[in-house]
């Protein structure tokens, strides 16, 4: 029998890939299942990103490249970050993966020594607390309350720091609120930090392009320079692009970092994939303009699923700022019986009566940190929403 490393136990394998497998299965069984838990755009990748791909492999460019990215494709990257962000990183201070969780991963590697806190504000991403167990290292948990909007409070950030902090997990806007801080919001955050010196910045910037209304996006390094030597600013293609399966994702940050970054890197996954990185150039500099056209669309989608969750009893649902996800509460509907006789005890059984009752895939609360939520994904067709949209609060109807 083969030995399996202790470190399996210390970790999870993603809820929201677990909740995706489940609808799938259940489809292939003939049921009518309504997936909302994968964070995909249901955009195709535009155009002229595909033809710079397909010229990508025609001309035969399908070779090796440098460890952390083509030398045009750092220069793409370094442009975006100057354009878009006001943010200069040379060539040798920037890393390309494959994916910006690739990234973000190289980045806990190269920086965490076993026993070494990073802080990760709840609700978090599923994957920031196990990659920072994998990477020896020790997630401190900070929960925040919906009446803050989802947000850090710099309180909080103070009260959490010790000696052996060292990095702060920040995702604007977020997974799985969809919150996103404001320049103010950011830089009391950031006046927490500058009396720290021990402790980096991983801005995980991927929703950057997709806020709503009026809000506008702002990083960490920007707001405040003073951390710009402690800033990794991780960003990518997956989602602005619909790119999620071309799999490349960068990062601008101090050059002793990325140097180690890309050490990593060449000895676990070597380059992303040459063809996804010519196609990302043609991303990067190519036309901007189904950006505005999709987020308007996703603006509306946030609006429809908000406006008919509402409507259900028991539920409560808050209107992000960004991102594809909205994060309601369930409070209303734990404690109560469903048709069945079971009762609802929290928000794992209320997303599987969902699954069982109405076909309707979410993703339970807890496995993001904060609980009694649920969230959802709105990247998928407007169709599909309203018919989920409408399941949910007859479903939700249906408890005693």
């Amino acid at each position: 029998m083969v030995h399996l490393a202790q470190r399996l136990a210390r970790i999870k394998p993603s809820p929201t890939m677990a909740i995706t497998a489940m609808a799938a299965d259940l489809k292939a069984a003939g049921k009518d299942v309504i997936g909302l838990g994968a964070g995909e755009p249901d955009f195709d990748t535009p155009d002229t990103v595909k033809a710079a791909g397909i010229e990508a492999i025609e001309s035969g460019l399908t070779k090796y490249t440098r460890v952390d990215g083509l030398p045009a494709l750092k220069q793409a990257v370094a442009r975006k970050f100057a354009r878009e962000n006001g943010l200069d990183y040379a060539p040798e201070q920037i890393s390309v993966g494959s994916g910006a969780k690739h990234v973000l991963f190289n980045a806990l590697m190269a920086g965490i020594d076993p026993g070494d806190e990073v802080i990760v504000p709840a609700p978090y991403w599923v994957s920031y607390p196990d990659m920072v167990v994998l990477a020896e290292g020790v997630p401190v948990i900070v929960p925040t309350t919906e009446a803050d909007g989802f947000k850090l409070r710099p309180e909080a950030l103070a009260a959490a720091i010790t000696p052996k902090t060292r990095w702060l997990m920040f995702n604007s806007p977020s997974n799985p609120t969809g919150a996103a801080y404001t320049r103010d919001e950011m830089a009391a955050i950031a006046a927490v930090l500058v009396d720290h010196p021990q402790v980096g910045v991983l801005a995980d910037d991927i929703y950057e392009h997709l806020v709503y209304d009026d809000f506008r996006f702002h990083t960490m390094a920007e707001v405040e320079p003073r951390l710009y030597e402690r800033t990794i600013t991780i960003n990518g293609v997956s989602k602005a692009y619909a790119m999620t399966g071309w799999r490349i994702g960068f990062a601008g940050g101090p050059a002793d970092m990325i140097k180690g970054m890309a050490k990593i890197q060449s000895q676990s996954t070597s380059n992303p994939s040459s063809i996804s990185q010519h196609a990302a150039i043609a991303a990067l500099d190519g036309p901007q303009d189904s950006i505005p056209e999709r987020r308007s669309v996703f603006q509306e989608r946030r609006d429809l699923v908000v406006g008919m969750l509402n409507e259900a009893d028991g539920i409560e649902c808050a209107m992000p700022e960004g991102a594809f996800y909205v994060y309601p509460s369930c409070a209303g509907m734990i404690g109560r019986r469903t048709p069945g006789g079971e009762t609802l005890a929290n928000d794992e059984d209320v997303a599987r009566y969902l699954l069982e009752a109405e076909g309707v895939a979410v993703v339970f609360g807890a496995a993001f940190g904060l609980e009694p939520y649920f969230r959802i994904s709105y990247a998928t067709s407007t169709e599909a929403l309203t018919e989920a949209c409408a399941r949910i609060p007859r479903a939700a109807g249906r408890l005693s």
